[in-house]
């Protein structure tokens, strides 16, 4: 069998994986102490946001980003509001329109999880070679950017 075939499989068994092990306990491993307010779905909310393209955020963006429906996504929205992650304004095109942008908050959260996410892929690489970490690195977010462009 060519490695290329065992691509798949061997990627739906990581999905699985981390599906079951990384979101429940996430912030507890990369965060003892952290707030109360850092949790899974406030931190969906907050990479939804930094990852939306556009000038002016809104819920609609975050609802595509996560892939749920607009009124799951408008109640995480307002609990990241309510939490001090997320700020609603006005859209200066369309006065109908909430525009979400981000605080230092969420910033600081968005940088404690990134810190995170790079010590768990170099927990599971670090052992590699460097050019096969960086190669492997590079095949991510290549598939990431055309996953979820």
């Amino acid at each position: 069998m060519h490695t290329s075939s065992a691509g798949g499989p061997a990627l739906f068994r990581l999905v699985r994986h981390w599906a079951r092990q990384w979101a429940p306990d996430v912030v507890e491993r990369f965060a003892a102490g952290a707030p109360p307010s850092w949790t899974v779905p406030n931190l969906f909310v907050i990479q939804a946001i930094d990852g939306a393209a556009g000038e002016e955020v809104t819920v609609a963006d975050v609802a595509h980003q996560l892939g749920i429906d607009r009124s799951v996504a408008s109640r995480m929205v307002a609990e990241a509001a309510r939490e001090g992650f997320v700020v609603r304004s006005t859209s200066t095109r369309d006065a109908r329109r909430a525009v979400l942008t981000l605080t230092d908050a969420a910033k600081d959260f968005l940088d404690a999880s990134r810190a995170h996410q790079r010590q768990a892929f170099e927990a599971l690489v670090g052992h590699w070679p460097e050019e096969d970490r960086d190669r492997f690195a590079g095949y991510l977010s290549r598939l990431a950017d055309e996953v979820l462009g």
